[in-house]
């Protein structure tokens, strides 16, 4: 099996592994500015063309870039779960509409649209066949519909861990999926890092949140609408905390209430959404609740686009406000810059931010502990790790300790 890395390799962003030359793993979005994306994707090398495409899951650094793939006479058939399909042609639309006008958008709305003249949606466990491959999906408890991919060519079987969590969250269960394999591909994103137990972690999120609302402030809650928002609110929901939401995760909570079966707890975030109240946007709204003592949840969660634009200028003067970061911030994005020197990009203006400024770890991937604990099936495999900022750094560890482990540079291509 030959498997070329097209994005993702020693980055966290971008997601792309081509298998075989015809079976495409994965093709994303790096959410830098401006915007990168996997080789052969926009400008610069040849035009990427494979047979199919396998989803892992519906996140803008792993799905961004797909309806790219659509623009040519030849069109890939696309495979993912349903709740990819929705998040994937969602996120399209939303880039569309932010950047469809940019010279740097990779597709087009013609592209987004012949999506459903491709799409074939599988859950988990059920074989088909891509590009001439035997694929199977896998839960890996990230989010809604995110999938390890098992890909068998007859000779070698290559299981592709996309983005998975090993723990319990309150939206999706941890995964516990560890098919046979000869080869690992394995994301690496926290490997250096042991998350805070997650029920402490709301503990302090949710006396931190009371204080502020207590003492008169509002907190703003940057949030990836895909997973992260709804995981807020159903802490908000728990803790009982007066919550706003806005921005796309307000539809990615709708649409997932229509899949149920990828839900832990499918009444939970029926509670939950009957609990926030929704933006509508109209008539300044946005400008008055951010005089609410509540907490408004809100993309973008590296702030580097949506409702969030508004709401930060609005409540970065006053230090008894608040902004609770709650996901990984790649750097160069204004999430990073906020949490390391206290001011941000925001629309063009970079800006003090004298409200606090924290980070919680409500993580969906996998810590060091849970790597290593997904990857002990797999000591006679041999792991490639992606997906990470510290790649050739944990493969090491990964040597150290008897595994036959690399991460190869974007652009290499390994045979397995």
């Amino acid at each position: 099996m030959d498997v070329q890395f097209l994005g993702g390799a020693r980055e966290v962003g971008r997601s792309a592994v081509l298998v075989n030359d015809s079976l495409l793993l994965d093709y994303g979005t790096k959410p830098a500015t401006p915007p990168q994306y996997p080789v052969g994707a926009s400008g610069g090398g040849r035009r990427l063309d494979p047979d199919a495409v396998v989803v892992s899951h519906g996140h803008l650094d792993h799905a961004g870039t797909v309806p790219s793939l659509l623009s040519g006479a030849e069109r890939p058939a696309i495979h993912w779960t349903p709740p990819t399909r929705e998040l994937a042609r969602l996120l399209a639309r939303d880039t569309l509409k932010l950047r469809g006008n940019s010279p740097t958008c990779p597709f087009t709305g013609e592209d987004v649209r012949r999506i459903g003249q491709v799409s074939e949606v599988h859950g988990y466990g059920e074989p088909f066949e891509a590009a001439g491959h035997e694929v199977t999906f896998h839960d890996a408890g990230h989010i809604p519909g995110s999938a390890h991919v098992l890909v068998d060519d007859g000779d070698t079987r290559l299981l592709y861990s996309g983005d998975f969590h090993t723990d319990d969250q309150r939206l999706v269960s941890g995964t516990t999926a560890r098919p046979d394999a000869d080869v690992v591909i394995c994301e690496s994103t926290y490997s250096d890092v042991e998350h805070e137990d997650r029920a402490e972690a709301e503990r302090r999120f949710a006396e931190s949140v009371r204080t502020t609302l207590w003492e008169g402030g509002t907190v703003v809650v940057p949030a990836f609408a895909i997973g992260r928002t709804q995981e807020m609110l159903l802490v908000c929901d728990e803790y009982d905390i007066p919550c706003y939401v806005d921005g796309m995760g307000q539809e990615v909570t709708g649409m997932l209430r229509r899949h149920p079966e990828f839900v832990r707890d499918p009444e939970a975030l029926r509670r939950a959404k009957s609990h926030a109240r929704f933006v509508t946007g109209r008539d300044g709204q946005r400008k008055r609740i951010t005089d609410q003592r509540a907490a408004i949840v809100t993309t973008s969660g590296m702030l580097s686009g949506g409702p969030a634009m508004t709401y930060i200028p609005e409540i970065r003067a006053n230090p008894v406000n608040k902004i609770t970061m709650t996901g990984y911030q790649v750097e160069g994005t204004p999430g990073r810059e906020l949490l390391e020197t206290g001011s941000a990009e925001i629309d063009g203006r970079v800006l003090p931010v004298s409200a606090q400024v924290e980070g919680y770890d409500f993580s969906a991937h996998a810590d060091r502990r849970g790597l290593r604990e997904f990857l002990e099936p797999y000591r006679d495999a041999t792991v490639l790790v992606n997906h990470g900022d510290r790649c050739p750094a944990f493969a090491g560890e990964l040597r150290a300790d008897g595994y036959e482990a690399s991460a190869p540079e974007l652009g290499a291509e390994v045979t397995c």
